[in-house]
């Protein structure tokens, strides 16, 4: 029997759509293929409900521009050369005659630069090195306590960098194996006997001086008779920066640097190289600045353990510059800013123990003022006020008169301090100009002595992660150098942008990369390799992989930047909380020289990446929560008591561990990593 109500055929929608692109010459279309968005839509809703439909589909879309985004060649960057060829060349000379160049690097051909005599390589070399012969170590282990560096002693990078480089598939695993057993702070736990031969990347140098050989001397005269049309070629390989004007050529640089043996000084520091860590720090004193003090104290050589504290004939003791900025970055400073700074510090209990003659010798306070830190330098002094605006980082210009522009620090996530930022990635870069030595960022703690560091002569920053770029949150320049004056210039005709991306494509396009060594990461930052979700098969001790991105879909969106991938130090989570007080300092990232925690001190009240940036409570979290104070006995504040701060964590962070750790040295209930007593 036949219904004699209408039927209705419901055609169900197609899944993809097509678009029509008419061809040129006639009435032809071109038809390509496409999702159907809309019926995608439509079939997550009606399945899924609106809440979750929705979601779904935000996710696919998304997941098609990721891919699109990691399909497209990357997008050009702009030149930002403003030196000519030759006088690269200058700087490349200048720096391998002070001996800033220990490195068997290459010179870059394009330079077209003849072969200079390299003081920082051994005699005959294929460098052309004419400096003394070295002699590698081989550090054996002591009982229970490593061995202090031995004076003078240097880590070739360019070994490390054999076991360490990511580039060749190596692990940061590996990488600190080598760099602890290396050096002997494997002490009693060494398993690998006898070391090979390839892993001894610290050496000492010869005290004598070798004669030059008669080929290098000769090498430094050659020339061909006619390089005009060669120089035209090469000169085309350096493209000046867009409406930018030549520097003056030649560029004015001071004499070559006469380069030091460490046996062969009057004394145990060279004059031209001073051991100085520089920080910066903006607004109150807090936990965060005080936690890498102790970290110094614990680990550097201050002869804090030694009865004659004053005596400095035997070592060359490092000094941390604290370099402050009261006040917010575009505010100027009154008058009585030094003087209001130090009383408040001195009133401060995280900063005054610090106060204490103890400690006169290897840490100071410095104040920090823009104007006359930008006027003491030659290159900047006479041409900085006609930049625009010193707050400008890889492109982005920030005004001094935005509401950001008045934080002097930050107290939680949301009102982070942009500028200080900005500012400090210019502080860096300056304060190594003029007075030589290390940045780092307060973010950072020391690990181990860097001794044989400071024995490399050359500069140096770290590698950011996988990229072919630099993260200057360390950053090392000779005092005056060539490759300073050039990064100084550079930066100023690119309107004072001294991010870590810009400052990398300054080295790149001027072929001086090599002259900035690429130090591997995990020397410095051995938990950043986990933390982008690579080398997650083997991770090194501890590991740190808070973030919930896939491994596949970080590959694909590199911009995406995960808050929490870092947070386990102050946070760690509880399957692998007995660790931290297990372990202790000893199984902490050993072998590397420093750990920066890339300022993950705060905590979200949820840890979804859905929810991160819309719906999260973030707040900054103390370095121990149970004891948020100074807690360092006869150098610290009487008054306070355990009995103030209950102790309530069952388990305790690493973060939590390293502060108490350093901090019961400095009381005098434990040595230091060196089985050094402090004497009081």
């Amino acid at each position: 029997m036949t219904s004699l109500l209408p039927s209705h055929h419901h055609r169900k929608p197609s899944w993809t759509t097509a678009l029509h692109v008419p061809l040129p010459g006639g009435r032809n279309r071109l038809r390509i293929p496409l999702p159907n968005l809309r019926a995608f839509h439509a079939a997550s809703v009606s399945r899924y409900g609106k809440r979750k439909g929705y979601a779904l589909v935000l996710s696919v879309y998304a997941a098609i521009l990721l891919i699109i985004y990691a399909l497209l060649p990357p997008f050009g960057v702009a030149p930002t050369l403003v030196y000519r060829r030759e006088d690269l060349k200058r700087i490349w000379k200048w720096e391998i005659e002070s001996g800033h160049y220990p490195t068997r690097h290459p010179i870059p051909k394009e330079l077209g630069l003849a072969p200079v005599d390299n003081p920082a390589l051994p005699v005959n070399d294929p460098g052309h090195g004419i400096g003394p012969k070295r002699f590698y170590l081989n550090v054996e282990t002591t009982p229970l306590y490593a061995p202090r560096p031995i004076p003078g002693s240097v880590a070739d990078l360019d070994v490390v960098m054999q076991h360490c480089d990511v580039s060749g598939n190596r692990y940061v695993r590996d990488c600190l194996e080598v760099l602890r057993v290396g050096a002997g702070l494997d002490n009693d736990d060494r398993l690998r006997r006898p070391v090979p031969d390839g892993w001894k990347y610290l050496f000492v140098e010869d005290s004598v001086i070798p004669s030059i050989p008669t080929r290098t001397v000769r090498s430094l005269f050659s020339s061909p008779k006619d390089t005009r049309d060669a120089d035209r070629v090469l000169d085309a390989k350096f493209i000046k920066k867009l409406n930018a004007e030549w520097e003056p050529s030649p560029i004015s640089l001071p004499p070559p640097l006469e380069r030091h043996v460490y046996s062969s000084t009057s004394g145990p520091c060279d004059p031209n190289d001073p051991r100085i860590f520089h920080m910066y720090w903006t607004g109150p004193f807090t936990d965060k600045p005080y936690f890498a003090i102790i970290s110094f104290l614990f680990t550097q050589n201050l002869g804090l353990h030694e009865p004659d504290y004053e005596d400095e004939r035997s070592f060359c003791r490092p000094q941390l510059w604290l370099w402050i900025n009261p006040v917010p970055a575009a505010a100027q400073p009154s008058p009585h800013a030094n003087s209001d700074m130090i009383k408040e510090l001195q009133a401060n209990p995280w900063s005054a123990p610090f106060f204490h003659p103890r400690f006169s010798r290897a840490i100071q306070f410095k104040f920090w003022n823009t104007t006359e830190q930008l006027d003491s330098l030659p290159e900047l002094k006479d041409d900085w006020r006609h930049v625009g605006s010193v707050f400008k980082s890889h492109g982005k210009s920030y005004s001094s008169g935005s509401k950001a522009a008045h934080r002097a620090g930050s107290s939680s996530s949301s009102s982070y301090d942009r500028l200080s930022v900005i500012m400090s990635d210019l502080v860096r870069f300056v304060l190594c100009q003029r007075f030589g030595g290390i940045y780092l960022d307060v973010d950072i703690l020391f690990l181990r002595d860097w001794e044989e560091l400071w024995g490399w002569k050359g500069s140096f920053s770290y590698r950011w992660a996988f990229h072919e770029r630099y993260n200057t949150a360390v950053l090392r320049l000779n005092k005056g150098s060539a490759l300073g004056t050039f990064l100084l210039r550079t930066a100023l005709k690119n309107e004072l942008d001294f991010h870590p991306i810009p400052a990398s494509n300054y080295v790149k396009h001027g072929r001086l990369d090599s002259l900035l060594y690429r130090a591997p990461g995990a020397l410095f930052d051995p938990a950043w390799m986990n933390a982008d979700g690579y080398q997650r098969d083997r991770p090194p001790q501890p590991y740190f992989k808070r973030c919930p991105v896939l491994s596949f879909w970080m590959s694909l969106c590199k911009f995406i930047s995960c808050p929490h991938r870092f947070t386990d130090f102050f946070d760690t989570p509880s399957p692998v909380g007995a660790s931290p007080q297990t372990l202790g300092f000893g199984g902490f990232f050993k072998g590397a020289f420093a750990y920066h925690f890339h300022n993950s001190w705060f905590v979200s009240s949820s840890h979804s990446l859905l929810t991160i940036s819309s719906n999260s409570i973030n707040r900054w979290r103390p370095v121990d929560p149970g004891q948020n104070w100074p807690n360092l006995g006869q150098f610290g504040n009487s008054t306070m008591v355990l009995a103030e701060f209950p102790d309530t964590e069952r388990d305790l962070s690493w973060s939590t561990v390293l502060k108490r750790t350093f901090e019961a040295y400095i009381r005098g209930e434990r040595p230091n990593m060196y089985g050094e007593w402090i004497l009081g």
